[in-house]
């Protein structure tokens, strides 16, 4: 995408991140904004359906790139951005190590600090986290350790890469061969992990500036896609809205949109199995159950404190279906960064 501008404001400007397919998010935000308000988007493909249907975007460098960072910084100081709002995994240490510079332009970024970053990165050290502190947790072992006690697991497991996100590369483990595999592979990056019992939920928590856990939504997670929730529905459940704000509030500088990942079993056993520090693919679901994190961000951009909130709608079903943007393709051409 070349950059563009459909829209210009007087009022503030956020740009979303690695934009892709948060359509929803930027729906989100274009509600917490109002007219008053210009909505953004950066990715560094060209073709996001998100950034299409933004007031604004730019084609920007990969965020592995050395030239992510200074690229998108002058940006936000070229375009006057108040709020960057990272999305994915593979960006958030860059931006949380970032922020200082970011607010020297006048750019806010809602984002954990590095030490809350590094541990949501390395399941290893999320899941070393969650022992010491006492959250519950499914038993975690590398390839190797595992073979070397076959006796005390039981198949099948999980294998997941150490540093992976949406569910890519994540395996099912039914037979000890398999296992063998991994365990010889080059770069030695997985992870073993016991299965959790029982039905996948989100924990949805916004952190704020005084890093108190004002809210938390959990949702059930009724079908996947691609990693990413595409039914669900809110549950107020006061044990994992607990879990939830405790977990943020102990994490050594949480700040913003957080999602938690656990499973429940009939019983009530509760297991996490990742904490991302960021917007989660499914937070559309608990915006429009009430808990709206976008329109707390642009109140403590205002100077405002949000307070504790949790009179969220319980029992709200998304039920996401296929939509497409319709873009002249010309619109695309353009491999150089504008």
């Amino acid at each position: 995408m070349q950059a563009r501008s459909r829209v210009k404001t007087s009022g503030r400007t956020v740009v979303i991140s690695s934009a892709g397919r948060r359509v929803g998010l930027v729906g989100c935000f274009r509600e917490a904004m109002g007219s008053a308000g210009r909505i953004g988007a950066i990715d560094s493909s060209p073709f996001s359906p998100a950034a299409c249907l933004a007031d604004s975007a730019w084609r920007v460098p990969n965020c592995r790139s050395a030239e992510f960072l200074p690229y998108v910084l002058d940006l936000c100081r070229r375009e006057a951005v108040s709020l960057l709002v990272p999305t994915i995994d593979t960006e958030l240490a860059a931006y949380a190590s970032a922020r200082p510079r970011f607010e020297a332009v006048g750019t806010s970024i809602y984002i954990s600090n590095p030490k809350v970053v590094a541990i949501a990165a390395d399941k290893v050290a999320t899941h070393e986290w969650l022992v010491q502190h006492g959250f519950p947790t499914v038993r975690q072992g590398l390839p190797v350790e595992v073979l070397g006690a076959k006796k005390s697991w039981s198949l099948p497991l999980i294998a997941k890469p150490r540093d992976g996100s949406a569910s890519i590369g994540v395996q099912l483990v039914r037979c000890w061969a398999a296992l063998d595999v991994l365990a010889e592979t080059e770069d030695h990056n997985y992870i073993v992990e016991e299965i959790a019992p029982g039905s996948e939920f989100t924990i949805n928590v916004y952190v704020n500036r005084e890093g108190e856990c004002v809210c938390a939504v959990p949702h059930r997670r009724l079908e996947v896609r691609a990693g990413e929730v595409s039914k669900g529905v809110t549950v107020k459940d006061r044990r994992l809205m607990s879990l939830g704000q405790q977990i943020a509030e102990g994490l050594p500088g949480a700040r913003g949109p957080l999602n938690i990942q656990c499973f429940m079993s009939d019983s009530g056993k509760v297991n996490v199995i990742e904490v991302n520090p960021r917007f989660g693919g499914g937070y559309p679901l608990a915006h429009n159950s009430g808990a709206r994190f976008t329109h707390w961000m642009i109140e403590e951009l205002d100077g405002q404190r949000v307070e504790h909130f949790d009179a969220w709608q319980d029992g709200l079903a998304m039920l996401r279906y296929d939509e497409a943007v319709y873009a002249p393709m010309s619109g695309f051409a353009a491999e150089t960064h504008a």
